[in-house]
């Protein structure tokens, strides 16, 4: 009767224990235990440090039991046979150390022979060495900066910060925007500086007929300096597009800097002056409109560039002379530009990639200008890989940016036509503006 009544005892205590047990672990694996729950051993109430032989244990009883079952030990308890086994006493009665082992659901069946053991570490190095291995392949596979590459994304970074000043602290020299009403020669005289072309004056003529192109747009590329200065105030009382003069200067403006920028291009000076000429001209307006993304503000659809009279509006924009043909589609493509979230160094990427395009018109070294940007398409899709997480997409959507813009330019060449056909309206564009898009109606 005694026997059973501790048979009983010692089943319900195992009981207690595994329904302990499947309570604390019944939405974790073995393995998976939250780190702020301590895990106690069933022994001996020391640190466990997980399940051993089919039940949660410490390492000193998880070893005591194997050598125990593997020696077949039979111990003898000094006492009465019934100790409570602590951390601290635990090695003085191993009797009922090792009942306790038992009641908590211990199981000898589960130790491994000495053979297993050495088959189950073998496994296990196995699988490491496995894991190692594809880790490795996956390394392998991974995409990388070339040096030549992180050069050319460091001289592009480098060459956008030159010529592209945030602070928009230039503006103030532009002729004054006017939003309402005619542009007075007073207004225009009080703002107005000298050409902002950085060659001699006598190298431009406002009449695109004397423009000799070639030579002006040489003598420009090869003069530029990050320092110019504004175009002379129309002699015209005034225009019925009021802002013409002032968005004519940022142009104008805007222009310098994209030619800086291309002079900074890995492979640029390189190329053959026509060549050189070419790509400015076919693609500056794009890079501008790629330039000024960056200081386009989503919330309410307009350029930020500074001061509340540098804040540009659509509205601002059809009083230079151009219409919602061009500036709709320039909106959508602006918001969905900025809506891709490029990264710094994608940005000045995509802006090299516009400009070395080898089917501009007039371009005659084709094979040497893709190889140029073919080696920057390259480079991008290696940094969107490896720099910008979720980008799997983005490189196509890019180069689907590239193709909006060439629509954008065909249009804004049309209105631009329409424009310089006007000598009053002519006349308050820049010298450069006229050199640069001058081609259109020569």
């Amino acid at each position: 009767m005694q026997c059973y009544i501790n048979r009983a005892a010692a089943g319900h205590a195992k009981t207690s224990v595994m329904e302990s047990t499947v309570v604390s672990t019944s939405t974790l694996a073995p393995d998976e235990f939250d780190r702020n729950v301590p895990r106690i051993c069933g022994v001996c109430g020391d640190k466990a440090t997980g399940f051993h032989f089919n039940a949660m244990t410490c390492e000193g009883c998880k070893g005591f039991f194997r050598r125990s079952m593997k020696r077949k030990a039979a111990f003898t308890c000094p006492f009465n046979g019934s100790c409570t086994i602590t951390k601290d006493n635990r090695r003085h009665c191993q009797a009922c150390r090792l009942k306790r082992c038992v009641d908590i659901g211990m199981m000898k069946e589960f130790i491994l022979t000495d053979e297993e053991v050495q088959r189950k570490k073998d496994l296990i190095q196995r699988r490491k060495d496995e894991e190692a291995q594809r880790e490795a392949e996956k390394e392998a596979r991974r995409p990388r900066l070339s040096d030549e590459q992180s050069q050319v994304i460091a001289t592009l970074v480098e060459a956008h910060h030159k010529t592209y000043d945030d602070s928009y602290s230039d503006f103030c020299r532009f002729r004054p925007p006017v939003r309402e009403g005619p542009v007075t020669r007073s207004a225009s005289r009080a703002a107005s500086l000298h050409s902002l072309s950085d060659a001699s004056s006598d190298s431009f003529s406002h009449s695109p007929e004397s423009v000799d192109t070639k030579m002006n747009f040489n003598n420009l590329l090869m003069m530029y300096h990050e320092q110019g200065n504004s175009p002379d105030s129309s002699e015209e009382e005034g225009s019925s597009f009021s802002m013409l003069p002032h968005l004519a200067d940022l142009v104008s403006y805007s222009i310098q800097k994209v030619i800086g920028f291309a002079k900074m291009i890995p492979g640029f000076r390189e190329l053959t002056a026509e060549d050189q000429i070419a790509l400015l001209k076919s693609s500056a307006i794009e890079v501008i409109m790629l330039r000024s993304n960056q200081s386009f503000n989503l919330e309410d659809m307009s350029w930020s560039c500074g001061g509340p009279d540098f804040k540009y509006q659509i509205s601002d924009v059809t009083k230079a002379g151009h219409t919602l043909e061009l500036l709709e589609p320039l909106v959508k493509f602006q918001v969905g530009l900025k809506k891709l979230n490029l990264q710094e160094e994608e940005h000045v990427l995509l802006m090299a990639i516009c400009l070395l395009s080898p089917d501009r018109p007039g371009v005659q070294d084709h094979a040497r200008i893709e190889a140029l940007q073919d080696s920057l398409s390259e480079t991008l899709q290696a940094y969107i890989q490896l720099r910008h997480p979720g980008g799997q997409l983005l490189y196509a959507k890019m180069i689907q940016k590239l193709a909006d813009l060439r629509s954008l330019n065909e249009e804004h060449s049309k209105q631009y036509r329409s424009l310089s056909f006007q000598p009053e309206h002519s006349m308050q564009l820049t010298p450069l503006v006229l050199e640069v898009f001058g081609s259109e109606v020569s």
